[in-house]
């Protein structure tokens, strides 16, 4: 294991410890505020809180787990003998990235024609890139990394393009008064999104040992937050707008 600066190991340790609150905090608003939304989009809020509170939980986990990977000793921080456990990201992402993509069709409303599609589709598709990057994640070589990320790129880049072609044309069915807070929870996926994959090759920047775990552990939590606690916040805001609109004109949306 890579022996880390006090600095490298406080900055993480405060990251994780910020993201959990963060997440924890968010799961109470979501799903306090379910009353405040339309029957019709308390799934979809449901499912926002879902998503951080399992993001609660594994931050927990990799909280405990880079706190015993490490002790302080003599001013020196050193390794324990306990490595960090990295998995639980993979696996919150498994159980989470399918989610955030469910949580955002469903929240536009489609016909349940349309929802089945996409969501099994885009979870489908995001199950398959979670499960073919961690072979890349845990690979001592660069070579190898590289080859599981292309691999995982694949399907990641047939959700950008469901992103916006697929759900494109949906989005212009939506009320006039929510059609742009769906584009930006859609802009704001994507770009979360886009940035796991320019921390995932951090490597290739030539950074190594515990530069490269700082920068990988920070640069994941950054879009973690931005992907589930900011964008269940517009999840809801979405269906706040939508349930207004829909009060004053029950026919919108009508099956």
């Amino acid at each position: 294991m890579d022996i880390i600066t006090p600095f490298q190991f406080s900055l993480v340790y405060n990251a994780f410890s910020f993201t959990f609150a963060t997440m924890a905090a968010a799961t109470a608003f979501l799903w306090l505020s379910r009353s405040q939304v339309a029957p019709a989009y308390r799934t979809a809020v449901t499912i926002s809180g879902l998503v951080t509170a399992i993001a609660a939980y594994h931050y927990l986990r990799i909280f405990e787990s880079w706190n015993a990977a490490y002790t302080l000793k003599d001013g020196v921080i050193a390794a324990t003998g306990f490595a960090f456990n990295d998995a639980y990201r993979y696996v919150d992402w498994l159980l989470t990235v399918p989610l955030l993509l469910v949580e955002l069709v469903l929240v536009m409303r489609l016909s349940p024609e349309q929802t089945s599609s996409k969501t099994v589709r885009l979870g489908s598709a995001a199950a398959l890139m979670i499960v073919l990057g961690y072979p890349g994640e845990i690979a001592a070589d660069i070579p190898t990394r590289a080859l599981w990320g292309t691999l995982s790129a694949i399907p990641f880049v047939y959700i950008v393009w469901e992103l916006f072609r697929g759900l494109g044309e949906s989005i212009e069915q939506q009320p006039v008064a929510a059609r742009d807070l769906v584009r930006r929870a859609r802009l704001l996926t994507f770009a979360s999104w886009g940035f796991y994959p320019i921390v995932y090759m951090a490597p290739y920047a030539n950074l190594t040992g515990a530069t490269a775990t700082t920068v990988i552990q920070l640069g994941y939590t950054i879009a973690d937050i931005v992907a589930k606690a900011g964008v269940g916040v517009l999840i809801f805001m979405i269906s706040v707008r939508k349930s207004q609109v829909e009060a004053h004109s029950p026919l919108v949306h009508a099956e």
